[in-house]
């Protein structure tokens, strides 16, 4: 729709607006917001294609940023940049007085050959890691990118009506290394400060419902490395040496106490796995050294010091036992994604006003978002949205799947939702219906 045609449309509607009393004025600001979304929503589509065909990988966006900040230097939003890296934020400052929101989107694809049968499906390829490999938006990133760019263009028509400001974050690099800590330490988070910043993540659940949970919703990812080191010798006479692989062996073992043993399940979920072992290279010579690689997920701050604390007790003790040392490294990565209490009660019936039922309170996911360093910043709430048909759940496949689909039905949703959420924040009375 050409957007002469669209601003006439919305101009009558906020003229309407401008004269109603505040409560009423509220509830015509979400009606508005569903109505515009709709008419976006053709463009919403072809932008989430060109992402679709067009991925790259973190830190590499060029592409997606100069679209982003190209489209919303077009609505007349003030713009920056190369935040963080590749990152844009745009800033949005509406006609009436009132507290500033956030709304993030990432922008980055996966190393990943794409294998669903799409007439915009990626054939990019790209260097990772000393190789060339297909590049895909396996985790619906492109999504996240075209519903912000609707929710950018539905707000900028109301802006005059808007009861307050209104900061898009485009980040980069959120599959790694981390986009959100650059973001924030190039100054996305001042002037002006944002009160509240909101989110959202295509996920493989139906259509027509939205995912999320107070507190901790996913999960603190951090790495283990732990080395054993023994005394070599030979295979025939182990008591002539230290064994490093018999100590690894009852360390995989007792760490797995920790979890089971040592940490309040029904409070808070976590994990610790070990994914990879190396030591030795003959079947008659005792090695050195052992080599163990894995992954610890947590969903509370409190969680995370404990078990980080108990793992070091546990490997050193063990392999103490034996005549061994145990060095543990553990190497911090991506914070709990928690969702703030309060606001996610506050802004529960903006959802339900959005999906009605298909608003649900989820079980925790223990992969990780570095969303979790905005939300650590100020109030954060995050959601899932459904992406997979809800006559086929077959097309169901998980995030980083080369068979990740998400329907197109789901964007205009996104666009409400995340709209919706800005805006009843701002006016300060969620809309339930």
């Amino acid at each position: 729709m050409p957007r002469t045609v669209l601003r006439s449309i919305l101009a009558l509607a906020a003229l309407s607006i401008s004269v109603a009393p505040a409560s009423a004025q509220d509830a015509r600001l979400a009606e508005q917001v569903d109505r515009w979304a709709e008419l976006m929503n053709e463009q919403v589509i072809a932008w989430r294609r060109d992402i679709h065909a067009n991925p790259e990988l973190g830190m590499q966006e060029f592409r997606t940023a100069a679209l982003v900040a190209e489209h919303l230097e077009s609505l007349g939003i003030e713009v920056e940049t190369g935040v963080g890296g590749t990152g844009v934020v745009g800033v949005l400052r509406g006609g009436r007085p009132g507290p500033v929101v956030a709304l993030r989107a990432d922008m980055d694809a996966l190393p990943v050959t794409e294998q669903v049968d799409l007439p915009f499906a990626s054939t990019a390829t790209a260097m990772w890691q000393g190789r060339e490999v297909g590049v895909m938006h396996a985790c619906g990133h492109d999504n996240h990118v075209a519903i912000l760019m609707g929710v950018a263009s539905v707000l900028a028509e109301m802006r005059d009506d808007l009861p307050g400001t209104v900061k898009f974050l485009f980040q980069p690099a959120e599959e790694g290394p981390g986009g959100a800590e650059p973001m924030l330490a190039d100054g996305a988070f001042e002037d002006p400060r944002p009160d509240a910043v909101f989110g959202l993540h295509a996920w493989p659940v139906p259509v027509g419902q939205i995912l999320y949970r107070p507190g901790g919703q996913l999960a603190a990812a951090d790495g283990l490395r732990i080395v054993v080191r023994g005394v070599q010798t030979h295979g025939s006479q182990p008591w002539s040496g230290v064994d490093p692989i018999s100590a690894a062996a009852h360390i995989v073992v007792g760490l797995q106490t920790v979890v089971s043993r040592q940490i309040d399940l029904t409070d808070s979920p976590a994990v610790v796995t070990i994914g990879q072992i190396e030591g030795g290279n003959r079947g008659n010579i005792i090695p050195d050294s052992v080599v163990m690689v894995g992954t610890i997920r947590t969903l509370s701050p409190e969680n995370r010091s404990r078990v980080h604390a108990l793992i070091v007790q546990v490997a050193e003790n063990i392999a103490a036992s034996q005549g061994a040392v145990a060095d543990v490294t553990i190497d911090l990565g991506y914070p709990v994604t928690a969702n703030d209490p309060e606001l996610t009660q506050k802004m529960a019936p903006s959802l339900r006003r959005v999906v009605g039922e298909g608003a649900i309170v989820m079980s925790p996911i223990m992969g990780a978002e570095d969303f979790s360093y905005f939300a650590e910043e100020v109030p954060g709430l995050f959601i899932m949205l459904g992406v997979t048909p809800p006559e086929d759940p077959s097309m169901g496949h998980p995030n980083h799947s080369p068979l990740f689909f998400a329907d197109e039905r789901a964007l205009q949703i996104g666009v409400r939702a995340l709209a919706s959420l800005a805006v009843d924040y701002m006016s300060g009375r969620p809309i339930s219906d």
